[in-house]
């Protein structure tokens, strides 16, 4: 039997389509079905890496793990990634394409290619599962773009899809917005409108029923759910929305400061740290808000040498060369790692117009940008190191790759990580002070993680804790707490209705509040 498709669209960006999409993927495979996530096309600027190397948005790899699938590059078959300038690199079907102006992306010739790859991706995954949840991209209703939009109502009425339109009441004007973007759609796009979601209420539902009735007299569709306003989901959302969370923790914490790049990327690296039960993480727009951490971390960025240049004209590299000259630990993950060594090269203008700059030198490689990406997973363990990173010997590490330099480590200078290829990977300097990593996703190993925190919680003094935080559990905690919320203010049935299906089996009890 064919699949059946459900879409999820919103009134704009950041109402929680992507949340809103995990917790259904969840639902659905809670209830016995085989499911998929599908976004034909995301802007992101954080990536996940698929099994076979495939880069998609990393929405949708973590809705797969939701639905308890491996991730394919069918999911999210074209990913834009924002380079600045209305420049985006484009990703199609896990493979960068090349670097496209706005402009040009949305000219007929591209289109139709790019909406044939959407239409063939979406086909495979509408034959291998029972139930695929679409998920759109910014709103519907965008007047100037309906004749060109690749991500929302064409692809629900190419699979006939029914829609529930999210709106975020903490914005404000939740009503106007609804109406507003149903009125804009056309008649024939606004049949497969059939719901309603009002996202992150506060307080008492009641207060919302003379709206509630007003707007589903006005447009004639009901409210599926008015859904809560959860703190700490525990569930990524997109890009910057989720750089402000924060968790109220008490005792003597390790601080970990984060540079808040300008295009800062995968910062979901960071994420396992938060977990942990004496870690304080924050992210720094400024030098003069540094303080003295206990690691300061430059992360992953979309464009590197862009991002450097700022470093030097903001103050942050000499911020971050006094810190290190005072004893302080640094930290660079892929971009970030670049940064780090002497000089980076771009001679075929690859990430930008700047052919070289000069890195911070703190460790002996240097970066070539070239155009072929690597993006892989990967596993390895740690090597013998000096520093707090050496107290994790023999730890292992998984994660993944996605970098279009390739970084060339001067004679002598230490790789951090043997991978199981036999290749090394990172560098450390002669004191352990200042290390770098291709390896996103590396903190996600428990024991490597409480390893190292323990090292530098020997350094301020603090006896070291055991490991009691298991990152693979508390996701799945996460995906299953989520799933327990959206059930008890979602009208399941009625969307079970619409697609014809039952759960074929018992939906798991949960005491789980909002």
């Amino acid at each position: 039997m064919r699949a059946r498709a459900l879409m999820v669209q919103g009134t704009a960006s950041h109402v929680g389509k992507s949340v809103l999409c995990t917790a259904l993927c969840r639902i659905f495979r809670q209830d016995g079905l085989r499911v998929a996530p599908f976004k034909a096309q995301n802007m992101s600027l954080n990536a996940y890496v698929t099994a076979d190397g495939g880069e998609i948005g990393r929405a949708q790899g973590v809705q797969a793990e939701a639905a308890r699938v491996e991730a394919t590059v069918d999911m999210n078959p074209i990913l834009l990634k924002p380079k600045g300038n209305s420049l985006s690199q484009v990703v199609v079907r896990g493979r960068a394409w090349g670097d496209v102006h706005a402009g040009v992306y949305y000219g007929a010739d591209y289109l139709e290619y790019l909406w044939e790859t959407v239409r063939a991706s979406l086909a495979r995954l509408l034959d291998e599962f029972e139930v695929v949840v679409i998920e759109g991209a910014g709103s519907p209703a965008e007047v100037n773009l309906q004749s060109r939009d690749l991500a929302n109502m064409r692809v629900a009425t190419l699979v006939d899809a029914p829609v529930i339109l999210v709106a975020d009441i903490e914005r404000g004007g939740v009503f106007a917005s609804l109406v507003g973007t149903f009125e804009l759609l056309p008649e024939s796009e606004r049949r497969l409108l059939r719901g309603i979601v009002i996202n992150k209420f506060r307080g008492d539902v009641r207060i919302l029923t003379p709206g509630i009735e007003f707007m589903e007299r006005r447009i004639g569709r009901p409210v599926l759910g008015v859904l809560p306003y959860v703190a700490d989901l525990g569930v990524e959302a997109e890009d910057g929305v989720s750089l402000s969370h924060w968790r109220p923790k008490t005792g003597p914490l390790l601080d970990l400061a984060v540079v808040r790049l300008p295009h800062i990327a995968n910062f979901t690296d960071f994420d396992p740290l938060s977990l942990e039960p004496d870690v304080a993480l924050r992210y720094v727009r400024h030098p003069a808000a540094l303080g003295w951490p206990d690691i300061l971390f430059l992360p992953g960025t979309k464009n590197t040498t862009r991002d450097l240049v700022y470093l030097y004209e903001s103050g942050w590299a000499d911020a971050v060369k006094a810190f290190v000259a005072g004893g302080g630990l640094v930290v660079g993950i892929c971009g970030g790692y670049q940064m780090l060594g002497r000089e980076l090269r771009d001679p075929l203008a690859t990430e930008s117009d700047v052919r070289c700059v000069p890195g911070l030198g703190f460790l002996g490689v240097t970066t070539v940008f070239r155009p072929d990406k690597t993006t892989r997973r990967a596993v390895g363990s740690v090597l013998s190191c000096p520093g707090p990173l050496g107290e994790a010997e023999g730890e292992k590490v998984m994660g993944y790759e996605i970098h279009a330099g390739e970084t060339h480590r001067d004679p002598g200078t230490q790789p951090v990580f043997t991978l199981r290829d036999n290749a090394g990977d990172g560098a450390i300097n002669a004191t352990g002070t200042v290390w770098g990593t291709y390896l996103h996703g590396l903190f996600e190993a428990d024991g490597f993680r409480r390893r190292w925190l323990n090292a530098l919680r020997r350094r301020r003094g603090l006896a070291p804790l055991p490991v009691t935080v298991s990152f693979a559990a508390a996701r799945e905690t996460a995906f299953d707490r989520l799933a327990a919320i959206v059930r008890r203010h979602l009208k399941m049935d009625s969307i079970y209705g619409w697609l014809g299906l039952r759960p074929a089996q018992e939906a798991p009890s949960s005491h789980e509040t909002a």
